[in-house]
Parts: structure tokens; sequence; C-alpha cells
């Protein structure tokens, strides 16, 4: 934030001045151009917090999606060595299962679609028949389950199928629930720093600014210009250099948002694709150029005030 040099006519001024309004201080201190560093510090700061905003958000909904899917599932395996006696075990499982009125749905888990998810990790042993692989069934419930209805589920199962286990879904994602939620800390970290950074940044700026035209500030108090008359001059500039910050990076941001949702969306994975950004989110990215705007014209404001009450 830079201001001109001003002209070598208001180096001396009259004894008998009037008292400058607004125009004349304006005259008297213009403003100055956009340039130096600190757009383009402003624009790296906030494509960072728009970055991490969306990250945090997508991780939010991913989780949320996921748990919802699993909340009201649960998985039944049947263990048993002897490959006759494991199938019956397992249409006896299911007849048990279709006879709940907290189940929706159940179905039979095909061996060769165990044997092909099993396969990355045993290899041909997957499909030999070597390894005994256990019935598995997915069970859809009519609404999420309490520990106390799952642990009634595997009782009816243990009275009628020896070596039958239930799982609850929900449960497998825990550990992956909470890291989630450890990165959406660490975004929401990471957003609160940047701010900080923002705020550092214009302050700066701010009394850079300010020191660099003592005289000029002196002289428009000389001629009877106002504190808030020289306060808006410069608010002005830092308007107009923040705005153009914030939104160089917006549109930083959304790029490389762009650029990773293109990345997870190559995965094909049923989990990435809950973390999708819905219209409420996009609007709580809109909103980060709007807040680093506010924040620098707060914190300019503040800067300058309580650099001329030292000046006076």
């Amino acid at each position: 934030m830079n201001v001109p040099p001003l002209p070598d006519a208001l180096d001396e001024v009259p004894a008998n001045a009037a008292p400058a309004r607004m125009p004349r201080a304006a005259r008297l201190l213009p403003r100055p151009r956009l340039g130096g560093l600190i757009p383009w510090v402003i624009a790296i700061l906030i494509g960072l917090v728009v970055i991490a905003a969306a990250g945090g958000l997508a991780l939010r909904n991913l989780a949320d999606n996921a748990r919802a899917d699993l909340a009201s599932a649960v998985t039944v395996q049947v263990i048993e060595p002897n490959p006759d006696l494991r199938a019956q075990r397992g249409q006896a499982a299911l007849a048990v299962l279709q006879d709940m009125e907290l189940v929706r749905t159940v179905r039979l888990v095909p061996g060769e679609e165990l044997a092909a998810l099993l396969e990355p990790w045993l290899g041909a042993a997957a499909t030999s028949g070597d390894v005994p692989i256990p019935v598995l069934v997915d069970v859809e419930l009519v609404r999420r389950a309490s520990p106390e209805e799952v642990a009634t589920i595997q009782t009816a199962l243990a009275e009628a199928v020896p070596g039958a286990r239930v799982d609850a879904q929900g449960d497998w994602l825990r550990p992956v629930y909470r890291a989630l939620a450890a990165l959406q800390w660490l975004a929401l970290g990471l957003i609160a720093l940047v701010a900080l950074a923002t705020a550092a940044a214009v302050w700066l700026a701010a009394r850079n600014s300010l020191a660099q035209h003592r005289e000029t500030v002196e002289i428009i108090h000389l001629l009877g210009g106002a504190d808030r008359q020289i306060t808006r001059i410069f608010l002005r500039t830092v308007l107009r250099e923040a705005a153009f910050g914030a939104l160089m990076g917006t549109l930083l941001g959304l790029g490389a948002v762009w650029l990773l949702g293109q990345q997870f969306a190559a995965l094909d994975s049923g989990m990435a694709g809950g973390g999708g950004l819905t219209l409420a989110d996009w609007m709580v990215i809109a909103a980060v150029p709007l807040g680093g705007v506010l924040l620098a014209l707060l914190t300019a404001r503040m800067t300058i005030a309580l650099a001329l009450r030292d000046m006076l």
C-alpha cells in the first residue's frame, strides 16, 4: 500500500489556511494505485482458506453420509470349516433374520463375490477352497439399531445358528470417523491461523503506509482535517486492494478445489462420492472472501486509529 509522494507545493502551508474538507484532504493524500505485495499476500491467504473450508465441509459431508448409510446396517458372519454345513447354517441364518421385525432386507453374499474381495489379500488361496471363507449376510434394518438390539439379534442367531456373529457396520468405521473429525479440526485451525496472518499483514501494511506519509498527515491536521477523513482515505486503498486479493484468492482456491474434486471423482469410490459439496457449503465458501475483506478493513481501521492517536 504505497502512496505516491506529495507535490512540492504542499511543503509549505500558509498559517491562515482554511480547515481541510474531505475533497481537499483527498487531494493532499491521493489514493495510491494498486501495487505492492499486499494484494497478492491476501490472495494466497484467502486461497488457502477457501481450500481448507472446502476440505473441512467435504470431510463433514463424507462422515455424515457414511454414518447415515451404515447406521442401519449389520453384517452376520457364519464361521464353519465344513463347506456343506456352512451353507446350511447360512440358509438358517437367513430364515431367522427374515422373521425379525427390525430387519428390512437380507442378502446372502455369493461366494464368488467374497472370493473377489479377499483375493487381493489371499491371492489364489481365496478361490482354492483351502481357506474356509465364512458365510456373509448383509442385513439392512428398518432404523438405526441400539447396542441392545444388536445384542438381541446376536442372541436369536446364536440359538439357531452356531458360529454366527453379528457386527454393526458403523463400528468398523469408528476409527475412520475419528480421523475425519481430527482433519476437520485441523482445517478449522488452519483457517484461524490464516485469519491471524491476514490481519497481521494488513496491520503491517497500514502502519508502514501511514509512517511513510506522516508529514502529509500532519499537514492535513494543520489544515483542520479530522482523523476520520484521513482514516477514510486509507480505508479506500485497503478496500480496493483487499477486494482484489480476495477475488484472486477465491479464484485460485476454487481452481484447486476443482482439481482435487476431479482426482477424487476418478477414484470411483462410493465413500469418496459422499464428500460432495452442497449449496449451503458453497454459500459458506462464498462468504470467505467477504469475511477476508471485512477483516482487512477492521484491522486497518484499528491500526490507523491507534497510529493517528500516537501522532497527536
